[in-house]
């Protein structure tokens, strides 16, 4: 999906519709632009319930390298 929004004179913008039906986005509730490989993602913020068992079934593995010291 690829939207384009104009930015207002008081630098806000709207979601459009599909982008905020797509990403359950509630009016009142609140996102969080963050900065992920050059470019800007949208993210909802989740109250604690909400959040509650989202990576549920998700392998949260992180490979590390092994340091090793002399």
């Amino acid at each position: 999906m690829s939207t384009t929004v104009t930015v207002s004179p008081k630098y806000q913008i709207v979601i459009p519709q599909e982008v905020r039906e797509a990403m359950k986005i509630k009016p009142g509730q609140r996102v969080m632009f963050m900065e992920w490989r050059g470019a800007y993602v949208l993210v909802p913020v989740l109250d604690p319930d909400e959040a509650f068992g989202i990576f549920k079934g998700h392998d949260l593995r992180i490979d590390r390298e092994k340091e090793e010291y002399d």
